[in-house]
């Protein structure tokens, strides 16, 4: 029957947020009780609440506005900061003096906090930039150790067969390196995401770019509003999830024709 597979994969899935559903209702109603039914509202709301509050604000348009536009901002600079990173780690494998030059200022924004790049890059552009360049510069290391750990470990005698049949670059790039780069990329992606994201979401809390997820999370805080502060919290990490499925997807179904 064409509804028993999906029916399987349903019921297969549903314990594990039921479960942890079971635990914040639970830890919802000990506040409750224990603040005698003045602490739900303001330190942990029950999961109704949020539901109620998420489902009040996605019926506005300040709500998608906000979301499309976070969206867009953060997967720009997740982009930018893949196509950097990619560059440079072709740069850094093929050229020892590209290496020595670039990866200490590499390793060195993989290790700054990110709350100083947000401030900098607030003082040298406008508000409504920095999530795209926060998100792009946390975004770049990653994919830069990821794809170079995947460079170096192609085997040499697969690019010395590719020469001797005198493939072109075009075709040693489709037919030995993206195949070989493959888990290394969906690695990359994967870690990424979550971090162009993260990131993201924190330069928009910071500098408080008009619509933006950052924004209506910095609101919520600021007037207590918690079950609302909930709910953004949920979108944001829902549409981190979804764009990574997205982008792990269209990397497996790419990579079903890099060996043709």
């Amino acid at each position: 029957m064409g509804w028993a597979k999906p029916l399987k994969k349903l019921l297969y899935a549903l314990p594990a947020p039921a479960f942890w559903l079971g635990v914040w209702q639970v830890c919802a109603f000990l506040v409750d009780r224990h603040l005698e039914g003045r602490g739900n509202e303001l330190l942990l709301p029950y999961p109704a609440s949020v539901w109620t509050a998420l489902a009040a604000m996605a019926g506005t348009g300040e709500f998608w506005g906000a979301v499309l536009t976070s969206l867009g901002r953060i997967a720009l600079g997740l982009a930018w900061g893949v196509t950097i990173g990619a560059v440079l780690a072709v740069l850094t494998c093929a050229s020892p003096w590209a290496d020595r030059l670039l990866s200490p200022a590499i390793r060195v924004v993989r290790a700054a906090p990110v709350a100083s790049f947000i401030l900098l890059v607030l003082l040298w552009t406008g508000r409504n930039t920095v999530p795209a360049v926060i998100s792009a510069m946390m975004v770049t290391p990653v994919v830069w150790d990821n794809l170079s750990r995947g460079i170096q470990a192609i085997d040499p005698r697969l690019l010395e067969l590719a020469r001797c049949y005198r493939f072109s670059r075009w075709k040693q790039v489709v037919l030995v390196y993206l195949p070989a780069l493959r888990p290394y990329i969906l690695t990359a992606l994967t870690t990424a995401t979550g971090l162009a994201w993260k990131s993201g979401v924190a330069a928009e809390v910071l500098c408080l770019p008009e619509p933006s997820l950052g924004q209506r999370i910095y609101y919520t805080k600021y007037y207590l509003d918690i079950p609302e502060l909930f709910a953004w919290t949920a979108v944001t990490v829902a549409l981190s999830m979804v764009l990574e499925r997205l982008l792990r997807a269209c990397v497996a179904r790419w990579g079903r024709g890099w060996g043709r």
